[in-house]
């Protein structure tokens, strides 16, 4: 379908989602719509087996609209925040993986929505941070959670309340990228990553994603119980007896998906 603050492309099986809101591709409440219409059509497109989110331009994603905020009582600020919170929940537990290209400011709402995705990769020259205390404000689509569970609760805590920005070299260092690269080589390799996992099977790839993603809220008992059960799960697929086989007949695997 036709969006008003985001272009969707399917390159050979990848979808490129690119936030284009100018000048800064701030995430009003239209841009949020139409990424949860976006997501929705993304993980039921069976032609689709990965999903790269990018930015427009020089911004990933600045932040939130702040012309928004002037409507907001503590009320209505609430349900959005768990609105916003529901979205990029949802774009953490998709079944398909989730490539973030961080290409420029990556801020407030836009960092939050990057640290949703499976996998981050940043420009050198991108700036990331949670910036919201600026404002008087905190984070409030997931900033305050995500944050510490990736780099550290001391680091994220001086982050945040420093409303510090790091430029890509920095994030990789933390661990809130997996690779940083020159701006202009960045969507290029967000591609060849994407097709890179694309040659899995889809079915394997989403009892991977859901074993990692509901671990996190597991202790390490039951999750080494909830990844057993999928592994088993797995077994009864077509494709683990076509990724055994060609291990054994040493040929790459052809994969039906099923």
């Amino acid at each position: 379908m036709a969006y008003s603050n985001l272009q969707v492309q399917l390159e050979d099986r990848i979808a490129v989602l690119t936030i284009n809101h100018p000048p800064a591709n701030a995430l009003n409440q239209t841009t949020l719509q139409e990424l949860e219409q976006a997501i929705d059509e993304l993980e039921q497109n069976p032609q689709v087996k990965g999903i790269i989110v990018t930015g427009e331009g020089r911004f990933f994603i600045a932040g939130a609209d702040i012309k928004e905020f002037t409507q907001l009582n503590g009320d209505n600020a609430r349900l959005m925040a768990e609105k916003g919170q529901r979205l990029f929940d949802k774009l953490e537990g998709l079944t398909k993986p989730v490539i973030a290209a961080i290409n420029g400011a990556c801020l407030g709402g836009g960092l939050e929505l990057a640290m949703a995705c499976h996998i981050r990769l940043a420009a050198a020259e991108a700036k990331l941070g949670l910036p919201e205390l600026n404002l008087g404000l905190i984070p409030g689509y997931g900033g305050t959670q995500r944050l510490p569970r990736l780099i550290g609760r001391g680091r994220a805590t001086q982050m945040i309340l420093t409303s510090e920005m790091i430029d890509g070299h920095e994030a990789y260092r933390l661990g809130l990228a997996e690779a940083v690269y020159p701006v202009e080589q960045l969507l290029a390799e967000a591609k060849k990553l994407a097709h890179t996992i694309a040659q899995k099977s889809s079915v394997t790839m989403r009892l991977a994603l859901a074993a990692i993603h509901e671990g996190q809220d597991l202790d390490l008992q039951a999750g080494l119980k909830r990844e057993a059960e999928l592994f088993g799960e797995a077994f009864g697929t077509e494709d683990v007896k076509e990724g055994v086989a060609a291990f054994i007949e040493k040929r790459k695997p052809q994969f039906s998906d099923r």
